[in-house]
């Protein structure tokens, strides 16, 4: 298993991709602290990348990766290894790599430019991201054998965290003006592991206010210690959860 693991992540570190995702994330990072006075200004630039760029590559980059390495998982799957540690080995292998990729190119500013609770923070976010996306690029692949439809459906995983999420909230949140319903808007983000991290990050950076009556709400909750627990908890679900949907599909799947 370890093995797998060692030959996936050395693989894919040298894919041109990968170190292109690491160049571009350490641009964008020390550029946005370059050209902002201060490092709260950066941090929201960053927080940007962190919640559309980042997802996108992750689950982008994991589905193509794992369709085309279609023939060496028949090559492992002809050898007597458990069809659940190969699985889990690739995903292990695909998850170290695209958090590596992420603390390279973008923690290294964090950590010298934001050495604070929203940096860590920042930092924590990014990785989890990283994870859950990777875990539902094996979910999209699994789901099913054509290429092309795979790709379709991993992208269209990122549009419904990244952006209609959001666009469906907004609509509840007109529709049900007249009712209380911001306590249940809590609730509601731990439907979309994007917005659990944009919280998370907004509260650290003192931004809840941008967010009105509602920000308040999720300051009560998520600002607290048991709230920070809850939505760290609530971020590895979304990892654990697709991934575990996967493995049970290649377990049973004819290759």
């Amino acid at each position: 298993m370890n093995r797998i693991i060692k030959i996936v992540l050395l693989d894919i570190l040298k894919n041109k991709i990968v170190l292109s995702y690491t160049f571009v994330l350490a641009l964008l990072s020390w550029g946005s602290f370059g050209l902002e006075d201060n490092s709260a200004k950066g941090l929201l630039t960053i927080l940007n990348v962190i919640l559309f760029t980042v997802p996108l590559v992750s689950i982008l980059f994991s589905t193509i990766y794992l369709y085309n390495s279609s023939e060496f998982i028949e090559l492992l799957l002809s050898q007597p290894i458990r069809r659940k540690k190969i699985w889990i080995s690739l995903f292990a292998g695909l998850s170290i790599a695209m958090v590596l990729a992420f603390l390279l190119g973008a923690g290294i500013p964090l950590v010298i430019n934001a050495p604070d609770a929203s940096g860590v923070m920042m930092l924590l976010s990014g990785c989890l991201i990283s994870a859950v996306f990777v875990s539902l690029a094996f979910l999209s692949c699994i789901l099913t054998r054509d290429k092309a439809k795979g790709i379709g459906v991993a992208i269209m995983f990122w549009m419904y965290f990244a952006i209609l999420f959001d666009a469906l909230v907004l609509f509840l949140l007109f529709q049900f003006a007249e009712y209380p319903i911001e306590e249940a808007m809590v609730g509601v983000t731990a439907l979309s592991p994007i917005d659990l991290a944009r919280i998370q990050i907004l509260l650290h950076l003192d931004q809840s206010a941008m967010m009105g009556y509602t920000g308040a709400i999720f300051k009560d909750f998520f600002g607290t210690t048991i709230g920070l627990i809850i939505s760290f908890f609530l971020l590895i679900l979304w990892i654990a959860i697709p991934f575990f949907i996967s493995v049970r599909k290649f377990n049973k799947k004819d290759l």
